[in-house]
């Protein structure tokens, strides 16, 4: 009796010429795909531009470039906020920091100002920091967009 052949296992002669089924040779399959590397003109390339990516290409109108939507903070404004409001985190709010800003507010108000000396001491720190820092220095002198604070 002869066995059948077994279908899990893999050919080994992959030379060409054989195609035939049941052989193993995958030359059909290879002479069938476009043969070379990349070809970077192959594909229409349309209206786009060719010197690249133009970041500015959809801002010349009416709306305004991505750099204005950011705007400098004032170093004097914060820090006097953390020296005078910073018990509540008014100057985290103004600076970005919400995270801080919130954990400053909910320490001051859910203890019932029992533990506001906390966040004031934390606050006049904060406040001190900003004052002293130079503007764009890590971490005190930016915001919470890495903006340099203005003077």
């Amino acid at each position: 009796m002869t066995s059948a052949p077994d279908p899990v296992s893999r050919p080994t002669d992959y030379s060409a010429g054989s195609t035939s089924p049941g052989t193993g040779s995958y030359d059909s399959y290879a002479q069938s795909a476009p043969q070379g590397g990349y070809d970077p003109n192959a594909y229409n390339q349309g209206a786009y531009p060719q010197g690249g990516y133009d970041p500015n290409a959809y801002y010349q109108g009416a709306y305004p470039a991505p750099a204005a939507v950011f705007a400098q903070k004032s170093k004097v404004a914060a820090g006097l906020l953390g020296i005078f409001l910073g018990v509540l985190g008014i100057h985290n709010f103004y600076l970005g920091y919400t995270g801080k800003a919130v954990a400053q507010l909910l320490i001051t108000v859910l203890s019932l100002g029992f533990l506001s000396f906390v966040s004031a001491v934390w606050g006049l720190v904060e406040g001190i920091l900003i004052l002293c820092a130079q503007p764009g220095s890590q971490p005190w002198g930016v915001d919470a967009n890495n903006v340099p604070l203005s003077n």
